[in-house]
């Protein structure tokens, strides 16, 4: 059970995908900060500089005022001379202004594709590494929900949202400051605004706080929805569901558009509330800075200069309401970021862990039984051994633990209790990669992966040469029907390889599986969504290939298993029968009671 304080949680299939989407998050959370100096420290140069370019636009822009007020005077005074150096002041401000938003723009923007380019590639490389148990159990949707949208806020926190926030601030203390020393009088009747405004946000924040929320859930689930929809249109046309999708997709959209309404209502009340509060503060500075001016106590050019700083009072104001938001909603995406790189993989290789050798072929289940959660087993005590080249077939009605049974072969999960051995070394004792590299695996479903035919071949055999690739093709049989294509092995492969039929992705991949010269051959029901002359073409081939090779099969097409040196019947996640095709029919048990039900070349899956 994996879970944090950021809304991870190891859920099952049907839940929120392992998140907790409603979650916003503290303003400061210090697991967050407290992990960020590892990816700025390579970009703190940059950030350097778009900082300062942020102090010098703050510094240039708090100067205007108060040089437009003496160059008012100046006019008044008709001093000439000094309402041109006021001029040309003004102008190096606003390009001193000009030059730190293009520093602080240019910078930043660099640092902070530098960290998302950093944080994204962390997470893929994490997720790669993770066990099969962790993406049965959690949305493919809502994990590249994960990768994009909570980095890209992430990116904002460090790049925009803290340095806005210390730069507000700044603005705002240093303008309070500014109207202080200008006029005491104006500059408390403009502060006593601020505490009706912090009550005003307090209580935005409240409904604000549950929109946002609302739209972040509401993102989740569409992209979810819109991931599941394109990976099964097939099956969604196939069985005329495009209305009804249609439907469903419409209504979690409409649900995000109206979450997304909202949000925008309660951002659109607070822009009224600060310009309401600027209009009462400057019609009071007029009226009430008017009078000094008419008793000599201050000068037009200063009454402007404040009416100005009054003007920006508020900007930094609407800035840190803005921030308050950001900030949770960030810090939220550290601590989900965070949490999900911090999933220890429940299958690591031990610290001792050696390099497996060249295996011979020899698999052995020994007092093996395995639960994929807590205590519901689908395997109970499995005890079987496979000799070096064996075919052995494993048959049995759906859930009885065929899929189980390979997958710890190539240790895709731990076993519970017990132990799996090849060659005499406990699969656990051995690095992972150097026992997969020498284990070929051809799935029920072929995938093949966006590139070309060649490159697919070869995906798990980079440094193969074209004529290797040439001739594991014809050893499958797949190079007639590659020759056939346009470009041949350059052909570019649809997603997933849709512009193949099943059959020819299913040669492919076995085609790949085999580049490799694996010792030990897994075929999870390999043949079972191939046309009955692709299985002839098939079979041919595995009873070459499968020479000197172990070769570990799910039995769906009866043609497989009375190929099969050896039978395993499994019902329940226990071997209930073992033999070859004859023996078994004459026991006339299980397996002899399938083929009867089915009387037809095939066996349940």
């Amino acid at each position: 059970m994996m879970h944090g304080p950021g809304g991870f949680h190891h859920g099952p299939p049907g839940s929120h995908g392992g998140f907790d989407d409603e979650v916003l998050g503290k303003v400061y959370d210090s697991r967050v900060i407290g992990r960020l100096p590892r990816y700025l420290a390579p970009v703190k140069g940059w950030i350097s500089v778009g900082a300062a370019g942020m102090l010098v636009r703050t510094l240039a822009t708090l100067a205007i005022p108060f040089l437009v007020g003496i160059a008012t005077d100046r006019i008044i005074a008709t001093d000439f001379t000094g309402l041109g150096i006021m001029a040309i002041l003004i102008v190096v401000m606003a390009l001193l202004t000009w030059g730190g938003q293009y520093l602080e723009n240019v910078y930043l923007a660099k640092a902070g594709n530098k960290i998302i380019y950093k944080l994204r590639t962390e997470m893929f490389d994490h997720l790669q590494m993770l066990p099969l148990s962790f993406f049965d159990t959690h949305q493919v949707g809502r994990l590249m929900s994960r990768v994009q949208n909570d980095v890209s806020q992430i990116e904002e926190l460090v790049t925009q949202g803290i340095l806005v926030l210390i730069t507000s601030v700044l603005t705002l203390v240093g303008i309070g400051v500014i109207m202080i020393v200008m006029n005491p009088r104006l500059a408390l009747i403009t502060l006593a605004v601020i505490p009706v405004m912090v009550i005003m946000t307090i209580i935005w924040q409240k409904y604000a706080r549950k929109a946002f929320i609302q739209v972040r859930r509401a993102i989740a689930i569409v992209n979810s929805q819109l991931q599941e929809d394109m990976s099964g249109v097939r099956v969604i046309q196939s069985l005329s569901r495009e209305e009804e999708n249609m439907e469903q997709f419409d209504e979690v959209n409409r649900a995000h558009l109206d979450a997304n309404v909202t949000a925008v209502r309660l951002e659109a009340l607070i822009m009224p509330m600060v310009m309401i509060s600027t209009g009462i503060s400057f019609t009071i500075v007029i009226i009430v800075g008017g009078f000094q001016v008419l008793d000599g106590v201050m000068t037009i050019g200063a009454l402007t200069s404040f009416l100005l700083y009054v003007q920006r009072f508020f900007d930094p104001v609407l800035e840190l309401s803005m921030q308050y938001t950001e900030l949770q909603r960030a810090m939220a995406s550290g601590t989900r970021i965070f949490e999900l790189i911090d999933i220890k993989p429940d299958i690591e290789d031990k610290p001792d862990a050696i390099e497996m050798p060249t295996v011979k072929g020899e698999i052995v289940f020994k007092n093996m039984s395995f639960a994929y959660e807590d205590d519901t087993y689908v395997l109970h005590n499995i005890n079987l051994k496979i000799n070096p080249g064996e075919t052995v077939a494993i048959v049995g009605q759906t859930g009885s633990g065929k899929s189980s049974m390979v997958s710890l072969t190539a240790r895709f999960y731990e076993v519970s209790k017990g132990s799996v051995t090849v060659d005499g070394h406990d699969v656990r004792d051995v690095t992972q990669k150097s026992l997969r590299k020498q284990i070929g695996i051809v799935p029920q479903d072929p995938i093949l992966f966006s590139g070309t035919i060649e490159e697919n071949i070869k995906f798990g055999q980079l440094d193969a040469t074209k004529e290797q690739v040439m001739e594991v093709s014809k050893m499958v049989g797949a190079h007639t029907f590659i020759e056939r294509l346009d470009k041949g092995y350059d052909t570019l492969v649809g997603q997933r390889g849709v512009n193949l039929s099943a059959g020819q992705r299913q040669l492919l991949c076995l085609a790949r599986a085999i580049l490799a010269n694996p010792k030990i051959l897994i075929l999870d029901e390999a043949t079972s969504s191939v046309d009955t002359n692709t299985e002839r073409i098939m079979q041919r081939a595995l009873r070459k290939l499968t020479k000197g090779r172990t070769c570990l099969t799910i039995a769906h097409r009866l043609s497989t298993v009375t190929k099969a040196d050896r039978i395993i019947v499994l019902q329940k996640g226990k071997i209930i029968e073992e033999g070859k095709h004859e023996e078994l029919l004459a026991k006339q048990g299980l397996y002899f009671k399938m083929h009867q039900q089915l009387n037809a070349p095939e066996l349940t899956a």
